[in-house]
């Protein structure tokens, strides 16, 4: 793949949708859809055999990927409050037994760590969820004897994220009165809201994913969170970039990150410390001419705390940062954008608010990452 261009106009529509084959930006704005189709199977009766259940401990296994990541933002958001242990782990630990619940979670249905997982959770008599897609070894494992929860909206797999939350804390709420974020169809329309802002017809100055998009583009990219919360956010952002555009991000606390900026070579813009334009691969020489360039870095932190005045305070010592965060009434916006839209109906729960806020920020990087992979495509002559 090759490395997006900063010089790709992304306000070029038909351009950006022309080398949209894959579907990524349609992908990237089903979330919303998949928290909604997670909260119709609810009122559906598929978590009735959890109903009145009040269980040991709740523990979401996810080996990789998006639902690993899910799993470690919804322990973030509701273990503290709940009024059960929430555990999160790679695979279904010896010591769960009939008292527990136990959510498997993952996109490959034909993946034998998932498929075991399911297994030993029956085989130790745990209520067992699984959220994934129900064929191949790991419906085999299930054979009846689960709650199976797969998805009902098809998206690319990196774009999964959001129904792994939705489905997690759908199951916390089931067990567990004090775990519940409200409703999820609010969380849905504040996604929503959040998607509409990102199509190719609305320019980069109004579009939050296309803005971030542009800071990134021929940058190295540092993803910081502000908190626990905004930290697994930040995660998967970052991991969201590498596997949409090949943008090699890397993502931390923003303490961590305020400790080494001055290391990390230029900071924001053109500077002239990156040297770019002078720089020939062919005939560089380190001994002669020095270490190589190294492209700026773009400094993001993600912040789902509604008051922003105290991560402003924290980033001021680092120079020129992006904050990326989401107003508490469900509006996203950062210093580039326009003022967010009319607020939408949200969840009425504290934990949902923070839920939604850090929902609505990770489908933002995810549009983010497929503008640049689609700018990446238009920039190489529809090579993607």
């Amino acid at each position: 793949m090759t490395a997006p261009s900063a010089y790709v106009d992304l306000d070029d529509a038909s351009a950006i949708l022309a080398a949209d084959s894959l579907g990524a930006l349609h992908s990237a704005a089903l979330a919303g859809a998949q928290i909604r189709a997670t909260a119709s199977a609810v009122r559906e009766g598929l978590l009735a055999p959890l109903d009145g259940l009040r269980p040991r401990s709740v523990v979401l296994v996810a080996a990789s990927g998006p639902a690993r990541r899910a799993s470690a933002l919804v322990a973030a958001v509701l273990a503290p409050t709940a009024g059960v242990p929430v555990v999160s782990l790679p695979a279904t630990p010896p010591w769960v037994g009939p008292l527990d619940v136990v959510v498997v979670a993952g996109d490959d249905a034909g993946d034998p760590a998932i498929a075991e997982s399911v297994a030993a959770g029956v085989r130790r008599r745990a209520e067992v969820v699984v959220a994934v897609p129900d064929e191949g070894p790991v419906a085999d494992a299930g054979a009846g004897r689960v709650v199976s929860f797969p998805p009902r909206v098809r998206v690319l797999d990196r774009n999964s994220y959001a129904r792994h939350v939705a489905v997690m804390a759908a199951v916390l709420a089931a067990v567990d009165p004090a775990s519940s974020v409200g409703d999820l169809d609010a969380v849905a329309d504040a996604v929503d809201a959040e998607a509409m802002r990102h199509h190719a017809s609305v320019e980069v100055f109004q579009n939050p994913a296309k803005g971030l998009a542009s800071r990134m583009a021929g940058r190295r990219v540092l993803m910081t969170g502000d908190g626990v919360v905004a930290t697994e956010v930040a995660r998967h952002g970052a991991a969201s970039l590498l596997r949409a555009a090949g943008v090699v991000a890397a993502a931390t606390e923003l303490s961590d990150a305020v400790g080494v900026i001055h290391d990390l070579g230029a900071i924001g813009g053109d500077s002239a410390e990156s040297g770019s334009v002078d720089y020939d691969p062919l005939f560089h020489d380190d001994q002669l001419d020095g270490p190589p360039p190294a492209d700026p870095v773009r400094v993001f932190t993600v912040s789902t705390d509604p008051d922003d005045s105290l991560v402003r305070r924290r980033v001021a010592v680092l120079g020129e940062v992006d904050v990326v965060r989401a107003d508490d009434d469900g509006g996203p916006r950062t210093d580039l954008e326009a003022p967010a839209p009319a607020a939408v109906p949200g969840p009425t729960t504290p934990v949902g608010a923070s839920l939604r806020r850090a929902l609505v920020l990770a489908v933002r990087i995810e549009a983010a990452a497929a503008y640049l992979q689609l700018s990446n495509s238009q920039a190489s002559g529809g090579r993607a």
